[in-house]
């Protein structure tokens, strides 16, 4: 009997130390499954932060190739993507909180984590430090794109004012130039040129005479007069060496101005009495 009950004794006890361990391995794995799920939503967290940091390089890298574009559509995309940039940006500052509160409140009292988590942050306030200068850059390329956009119009508007300044000049000196090279000449009898007042009390062209009754030439063109007449008289002072007065078949004479510069350059009106 005594046997017996020491037998029932030992198994009782080998029994107790077995339900022991059996709860302290449960309780074991308990804790470590809990660590896991710790670990994997911290990791979860982190691979999302780093996905974010990868989404914002690229968007950099896309605003980088559309700032070397022109027009519209390069500033729309730029805006488009910084827009996104700045998104992502807050996405990660919110998930990088996340990660700093679970592992405050995580039983993984693991350096390594702590580590990441600080250069985390650091990546993450150096990348706003870039998006800072990148948009100061893009704020200062706007200004110099208004500047110029100014500068093109104002030279536009100076152009415009050139061009119909220019046209103003070439009018002005085409009339200089036509009134330079304009004449007047006049023939009749000694009665029509009375009636006139081109000669008056024996002299020609001194008093208000009517202008009207001359005729209008371009002496670069007209280098001919017909008078119409087998009688002709000039009356105006121009230089013998500079013209010729001679008969035709019809025995009327014909005014030939061989030498335009020096023949008006006495008077620029013509007066030739005929009969």
């Amino acid at each position: 009997m005594c046997m017996t009950a020491m037998v029932a004794c030992n198994q009782k006890k080998s029994e107790t130390a077995d339900l022991r361990l059996t709860q302290q391995t449960d309780s074991l794995n308990r804790i470590i499954a809990q660590k896991d799920n710790e670990i994997n939503d911290m990791m979860a967290t982190m691979n999302d932060i780093e996905e974010g940091f990868r989404a914002i390089n690229a968007a950099e890298d896309r605003v980088s190739v559309a700032r070397q574009g022109e027009g519209a559509s390069a500033a729309e995309r730029i805006r488009e993507n910084m827009q996104f940039i700045k998104q992502r940006m807050q996405q990660n500052r919110e998930l990088i909180n996340k990660l700093r509160n679970q592992l405050r409140q995580s039983s993984v009292k693991g350096d390594e984590l702590r580590r990441t988590l600080d250069n985390l942050t650091q990546q993450l306030e150096e990348k706003d430090s870039q998006l800072k200068a990148l948009q100061a850059e893009l704020e200062a390329k706007n200004i110099q794109i208004g500047e110029l956009t100014e500068q093109v119009t104002d030279l536009s508007t100076d152009v415009s004012n050139l061009k119909e300044e220019t046209t103003q000049k070439s009018q002005t000196i085409t009339a200089q130039d036509k009134q330079l090279h304009t004449a007047w000449f006049v023939f009749g009898t000694k009665k029509e040129l009375k009636e006139q007042r081109i000669i008056e009390d024996g002299e020609v062209l001194r008093s208000n005479f009517n202008q009207s009754y001359f005729t209008k030439i371009d002496i670069r063109v007209d280098k001919e007069i017909k008078l119409y007449s087998r009688s002709a008289k000039m009356l105006t002072d121009h230089p013998s060496s500079s013209y010729t007065l001679t008969q035709d078949a019809n025995k009327q004479y014909v005014l030939r101005i061989t030498n335009p510069e020096q023949f008006w350059s006495t008077s620029k009106y013509l007066v030739i009495l005929v009969k």
